[in-house]
């Protein structure tokens, strides 16, 4: 923007951002999603012929600019090297000063257009194989002190060989210690742990441990578990598959913000094992240490992948033993079908 006539101007090449390449090396191919703060592509690299994912960073209604996220997202990617995790290989830039796109690592599938378009659901042995490597990419964020915050199967992405990537960290933040507040509105309702529906304004990296139960128990039903449309709605939904919480489990629970507005129904079950009968001894303690109401009871990313269930039968299967299927995210779609239609199973 020109600083006297406020008006939008180009910038000339050679003053833009330094190093970085124009976002014209990249031809785009096709719209393939839209993340927490940006539009993504699948695109071709002119020069390597590299296939990538190019992600506009979303600006509309920043009046200054790059919005926070955007910036928290680069900074926290560029400093991110894992196998779980997608990575950034740069960032490059348009003909305007807000105008910047990411270079990701393309990945074939997302696993939910893969759950949603499967006619043979994962079998066991393939479930472990995805949930090991979520872990393993989760345990990675926390030691680096990074809470993800919207954990879900749309943001987990899969490559023809078997891995998984965890993406989109546009709400992803660094913890500390003391905890410092937060906004409690984040992590699609679905997986979003219940000390945020409670309105709790600071918590830890036990919200990306609840999601990450969630995911893994809707890989064994086929289905998401907590499928509610409201926060009402969800609270409801956790009392009936895991009964009522209280002070005497949840120390603490009394003083959210939340309690004093809802009534909660008085429900002393956990109905796990009934929703789960065919899942081993392992598998539900496992799933009940990830879904526990107490936070700081919850397990850890790390203390996850240590657990009996990833060591009984069926054994998990390696990444290259995992099935190979269409590219939904490929398709070239026209104009009047780029527009994202959400799935009918899920938010």
């Amino acid at each position: 923007v020109e600083l006297f006539t406020g008006k939008k101007t180009k910038i000339p090449e050679k003053d833009r951002y330094g190093e970085c390449r124009d976002v014209t090396t990249f031809e785009k191919l096709n719209r393939i999603g839209e993340g927490t703060y940006g539009i993504v592509y699948r695109a071709r690299d002119k020069v390597s012929k590299e296939i990538v994912a190019l992600k506009k960073v979303r600006t509309e209604n920043e009046k200054e600019g790059i919005s926070i996220s955007s910036i928290r997202e680069i900074t926290l990617l560029l400093n991110l090297k894992h196998k779980n995790i997608v990575e950034l290989k740069e960032v490059v830039v348009g003909q305007r000063l807000d105008s910047i796109f990411l270079v990701m690592e393309y990945c074939e599938q997302d696993l939910a257009n893969l759950l949603d378009n499967m006619t043979t659901p994962f079998s066991e042995a393939q479930v472990k194989c995805i949930t090991l490597q979520l872990l393993r990419g989760l345990a990675f964020l926390h030691e680096s002190f990074i809470i993800h915050r919207d954990l879900k199967v749309s943001n987990l992405l899969m490559t023809d060989g078997g891995v998984l990537k965890i993406a989109d960290f546009g709400l992803a933040r660094l913890y500390s210690i003391p905890q410092t507040s937060m906004t409690p509105r984040v992590v699609t309702l679905w997986y979003r742990a219940p000390e945020l529906l409670f309105g709790a304004t600071k918590y830890t990296k036990s919200i990306d441990t609840w999601a990450a139960g969630c995911i893994l128990a809707e890989l064994l039903a086929h289905k998401p578990i907590f499928p509610g449309k409201s926060e009402i709605e969800m609270i409801e939904l956790l009392i009936q598959m895991l009964g009522s919480p209280s002070e005497e489990i949840w120390p603490g629970f009394s003083e959210l913000p939340a309690i004093k507005t809802i009534y909660l129904k008085k429900q002393p079950y956990n109905n796990l094992k009934h929703r789960f009968p065919w899942v081993s001894e392992a598998g539900l303690r496992l799933l009940n240490l990830m879904l526990l109401y107490n936070p700081s009871k919850r397990i850890s990313a790390q203390d996850c992948i240590e657990m009996s269930y990833f060591k009984e039968n069926p054994h998990p299967c390696g990444p290259d033993m995992m099935p190979t299927f269409p590219h939904h995210r490929n398709k070239r779609k026209s104009n009047t079908e780029h527009k994202t239609v959400p799935s009918k199973r899920r938010e």
